[in-house]
């Protein structure tokens, strides 16, 4: 009764915190900082498409996640799908790269905090430090990074309960302040602020695109959390699906928002367009402070949503001798992985120090290492549907591979745009060093595990099922261990001498 009672406090996440939880991962922060950007970039219209481009490679990919999150409602996501479906080099390729999505988010809050606040009080920036790119660090910006990273480690590491409730409460704030730009673009916009609708062609709009997967990173945070859930597997599929198709809806919307609000001159001049948007529709300087706190909000929630996320599949990937064993230790209360929440809570503690130029480069750098994994996940289950035809799907993402094929091609073809010679390649040396570096770092990682992989049960090394699956299994063959031990020296005592 112990054991199913410590279970019980374990699944603690509903259908609603589930959906709030990827939801509010997706929306973020990056509506509002970066929307300028994409329109200067392609174009109100041309902005839009390439959000709609990044919506469909997102929702295929969605959808192979969907069925192969309730087919497998176990924490690791991306490492359990490719584990089971490829192999175990390949589970450790797709996991270190959703890490790397998931550090990338959560290093680009611990930037757009400090942002933030530069909008709301343009003179507190003191203390002179050095400068990135020809943008200035100070201590003060800095610090105020620093600071956020801390307070929302702290909130990961206390237990997912707490996280979850905060995630719902800042997430409805944000909902609530968006509507009130887009509605108020539908009413007091114009066309003409919107010309030219396109800029820069089919490079402008593949320039935007490549962004748009690190946009729409969250939704595979619901897979990490699948053990910490209190609702059937089914439900999984269906929940990460609607957070999708709510977050393509959410972008181009704020798009259609700001292109209707602001014009070109505006736009390139504006520290935060969104916020002057809103501002400018509402004729009042007080609305553009309005939506830089559901700002905040987004920098809290997608800082969250990620670090939970991050936590899980590096707590994952220790579990199975991919990285040391340090990473997946336990809180012995909160039952968080409270080592893997420190190590992606310092790495944003530091991230501040390398000034707003991260924000691109983490974009970037963390949108290629998303849709490796993407790929490698849509790969995985084209496998699994022809290897493990009978494999329990509660969650069916149709009935041929259609899906599965469509969510491979895409995900290859947005990897492509990144490699040098592209219209949209990573910018050299700032993000192919980030990436490389990370990969680097993670080759160490295995290297190191290399003796405790060879001691290891190979069984526990592919094992797909949860840490509470596997000590079920455990328990259960202990128990009829004994009970048959128990029978025979029942029946021993019965047989005559």
């Amino acid at each position: 009764m112990l054991h199913e009672s410590n279970e019980d406090h374990k699944k603690v996440l509903s259908r609603l915190d589930v959906l709030f939880l990827a939801f509010g991962a997706m929306i973020g922060w990056g509506w509002v900082v970066l929307s300028g950007n994409w329109i200067i970039g392609a174009g109100t219209l041309g902005a839009m498409l390439a959000f709609v481009l990044g919506g469909v490679l997102v929702i295929f990919v969605g959808l192979a996640y969907a069925e192969l999150a309730s087919a497998m409602p176990t924490s690791g996501g991306a490492l359990i799908y490719v584990l089971r479906g490829i192999g175990y080099k390949t589970g450790f390729v797709a996991a270190w790269a959703l890490a790397l999505g998931y550090i990338s988010v959560v290093a680009f809050e611990a930037v757009a905090l400090p942002t933030v606040i530069e909008y709301i009080f343009p003179d507190y920036k003191v203390g002179y430090m050095y400068s990135i790119q020809g943008y200035e660090v100070y201590a003060s910006w800095v610090l105020v990074g620093m600071l956020g990273s801390v307070f929302i480690t702290f909130v990961n590491l206390i237990g997912i309960q707490f996280a979850a409730f905060l995630q719902m409460v800042l997430t409805i704030i944000i909902g609530i302040i968006g509507l009130m730009l887009i509605f108020g673009a539908a009413v007091n916009g114009s066309v003409h602020n919107a010309d030219p609708l396109l800029i820069g062609g089919v490079a402008g709009v593949l320039t935007v695109a490549i962004m748009t997967p690190f946009m729409f990173v969250g939704f595979d945070v619901i897979p990490q959390t699948a053990e910490e859930m209190k609702i059937p597997p089914r439900a999984i599929g269906r929940i990460l699906i609607v957070s999708v198709v709510a977050a393509v809806v959410w972008y181009v919307a704020i798009i259609f928002a700001v292109g209707f609000g602001l014009d070109q001159t505006a736009l390139i001049s504006s520290v935060l367009p969104t916020a002057d948007a809103m501002s400018s529709l509402f004729s009042h300087e007080g609305f553009g402070i309005v939506l830089i706190l559901g700002g905040v909000a987004g920098i809290i929630t997608s800082w969250n949503s990620f670090i939970i996320g991050g936590s899980r599949i590096l707590c994952a990937m220790a579990d199975r001798k991919m990285i040391p064993a340090w990473f997946g230790r336990r809180h012995a209360r909160f039952n968080t992985p409270i080592n893997a929440i420190i190590f992606i809570g310092v790495l944003s503690t530091l991230a501040p120090l390398l000034g707003r130029p991260m924000l691109i480069w983490l974009v970037d750098a963390g949108g290629l290492a998303i849709v490796v994994a993407y790929a490698l996940v849509a790969i995985a289950f084209v496998r699994l549907r022809r290897n493990e035809p009978n494999m329990e799907r509660p969650f069916r993402a149709g009935k041929s591979n259609f899906v599965g094929w469509a969510a491979v091609v895409f995900s290859v073809l947005f990897v492509a745009l990144y490699m040098p010679g592209m219209p949209a390649s990573l910018l050299w040396p700032y993000e192919w060093l980030i990436f490389a570096g990370w990969w680097g770092v993670g080759s160490l990682l295995m290297l190191q595990m290399r003796s405790a992989r060879r001691a290891a049960d190979p069984k526990v090394l592919l094992s797909t099922t949860g840490e509470h699956e596997a000590k079920q299994s455990v328990v259960h063959g202990m128990s009829a261990e004994l009970e048959s031990a128990r029978t025979l020296k029942s029946r021993t005592r019965l047989q005559p001498n």
